[in-house]
């Protein structure tokens, strides 16, 4: 193995980990947060939650992609349940309200984020940019939140 592929997987590698030991857990945090979805009005806070939960799903199962190798088969299954998480809320979040767009923009960018994470494990490519990206998907989901709850 040459110097710049050993490179390459220990950023693949610490990047999976930063998003493992930082995003998952602040993630899971904001899921917990019953109060605020109690607060948010039924049509956009279908989308809202659905948006959370596709997120939620991406980020509970990536620690099993810490460390290579990579089990292509769990990875697909994986996949599989994250893209069809993200369908869901593209369906929930058919409205017109700013809330639902903002929804849309966050699962457009997480079903970005799935297919360059694939490239990575398939390619060795870099991923420095990953736990800033799902960092801002999860900004535009508790804005769209917040965007829900003041009727928006």
């Amino acid at each position: 193995m040459d110097f710049g592929r050993i490179v390459k997987l220990l950023v693949v590698v610490g990047v999976v980990f930063l998003l493992w030991k930082y995003v998952v857990p602040m993630v899971k945090s904001s899921g917990r947060r019953g109060d605020t979805r109690s607060t948010v009005s039924s049509g956009s806070g279908s989308c809202v939650q659905s948006a959370e939960r596709a997120s939620e799903e991406w980020g509970s199962g990536l620690r099993q992609f810490a460390n290579p190798p990579y089990d292509s088969m769990a990875w697909s299954v994986f996949r599989g349940k994250v893209e069809s998480k993200i369908g869901s809320a593209e369906r929930d979040c058919g409205c017109d309200s700013a809330s639902c767009e903002k929804s849309r923009e966050a699962m457009r960018d997480l079903r970005s984020l799935v297919g360059d994470f694939e490239s990575t494990i398939r390619n060795g490519s870099s991923a420095s940019d990953f736990v800033q990206r799902q960092e801002s998907i999860d900004n535009k989901i508790n804005d769209a939140g917040a965007l829900a709850r003041d009727g928006k």
